[in-house]
């Protein structure tokens, strides 16, 4: 019995995790309570069509297009010229005179869902939405009401010509 090896009789091991759940229970909470939980606005753009010339424009119809200056806003039709010009308020651009006229526009073109908006390459980005804002949505008359409308949600967005002094 001297070559026989003894074998030990080995207890299975139990797992404590007490400490892990404990570790767990706690941390949860607290990355949930911390996670920053943040709202995604989207604007839908496009760019302008390549092939869009002067060839392609028909006299009849609106091509709206809002250019920002340093000094004003600058609305008009591509075709027809320029509607009317919005000198800033404050140093910042008239975004309610331009609501207006843009609404005034509207009343006469409610097929019309298309507009352009044309900025310098150092036009704050707040002044860009605050613009994008006014000609997408305005108040509407409908009926014997007033209520707030899209008046041309689809804009497109593209670079001002440099004025020249």
């Amino acid at each position: 019995m001297a070559g026989r090896s003894r074998r030990r009789r080995q207890t299975a091991a139990h797992l404590e995790i007490t400490a892990f759940i404990n570790l767990i229970v706690v941390l949860v909470p607290f990355l949930l309570s911390t996670a920053v939980f943040s709202r995604l606005a989207v604007i839908d753009l496009s760019l302008p069509a390549q092939n869009s010339g002067v060839a392609q424009l028909k006299v009849n119809e609106l091509q709206l297009e809002i250019v920002i200056q340093p000094e004003a806003l600058e609305v008009g039709d591509r075709v027809g010229g320029l509607i009317e010009r919005i000198p800033n308020k404050a140093a910042a651009p008239d975004v309610s005179a331009l609501s207006r006229l843009v609404q005034q526009i509207k009343t006469k073109f409610p097929e019309k869902q298309d507009a352009t908006v044309l900025a310098q390459p150092n036009t704050p980005y707040d002044t860009l939405v605050q613009v994008m804002d006014a000609v997408r949505a305005g108040h509407v008359v409908q009926g014997n009401k007033i209520v707030r409308g899209e008046l041309f949600p689809n804009i497109s967005i593209g670079d001002a010509p440099i004025a020249t002094r």
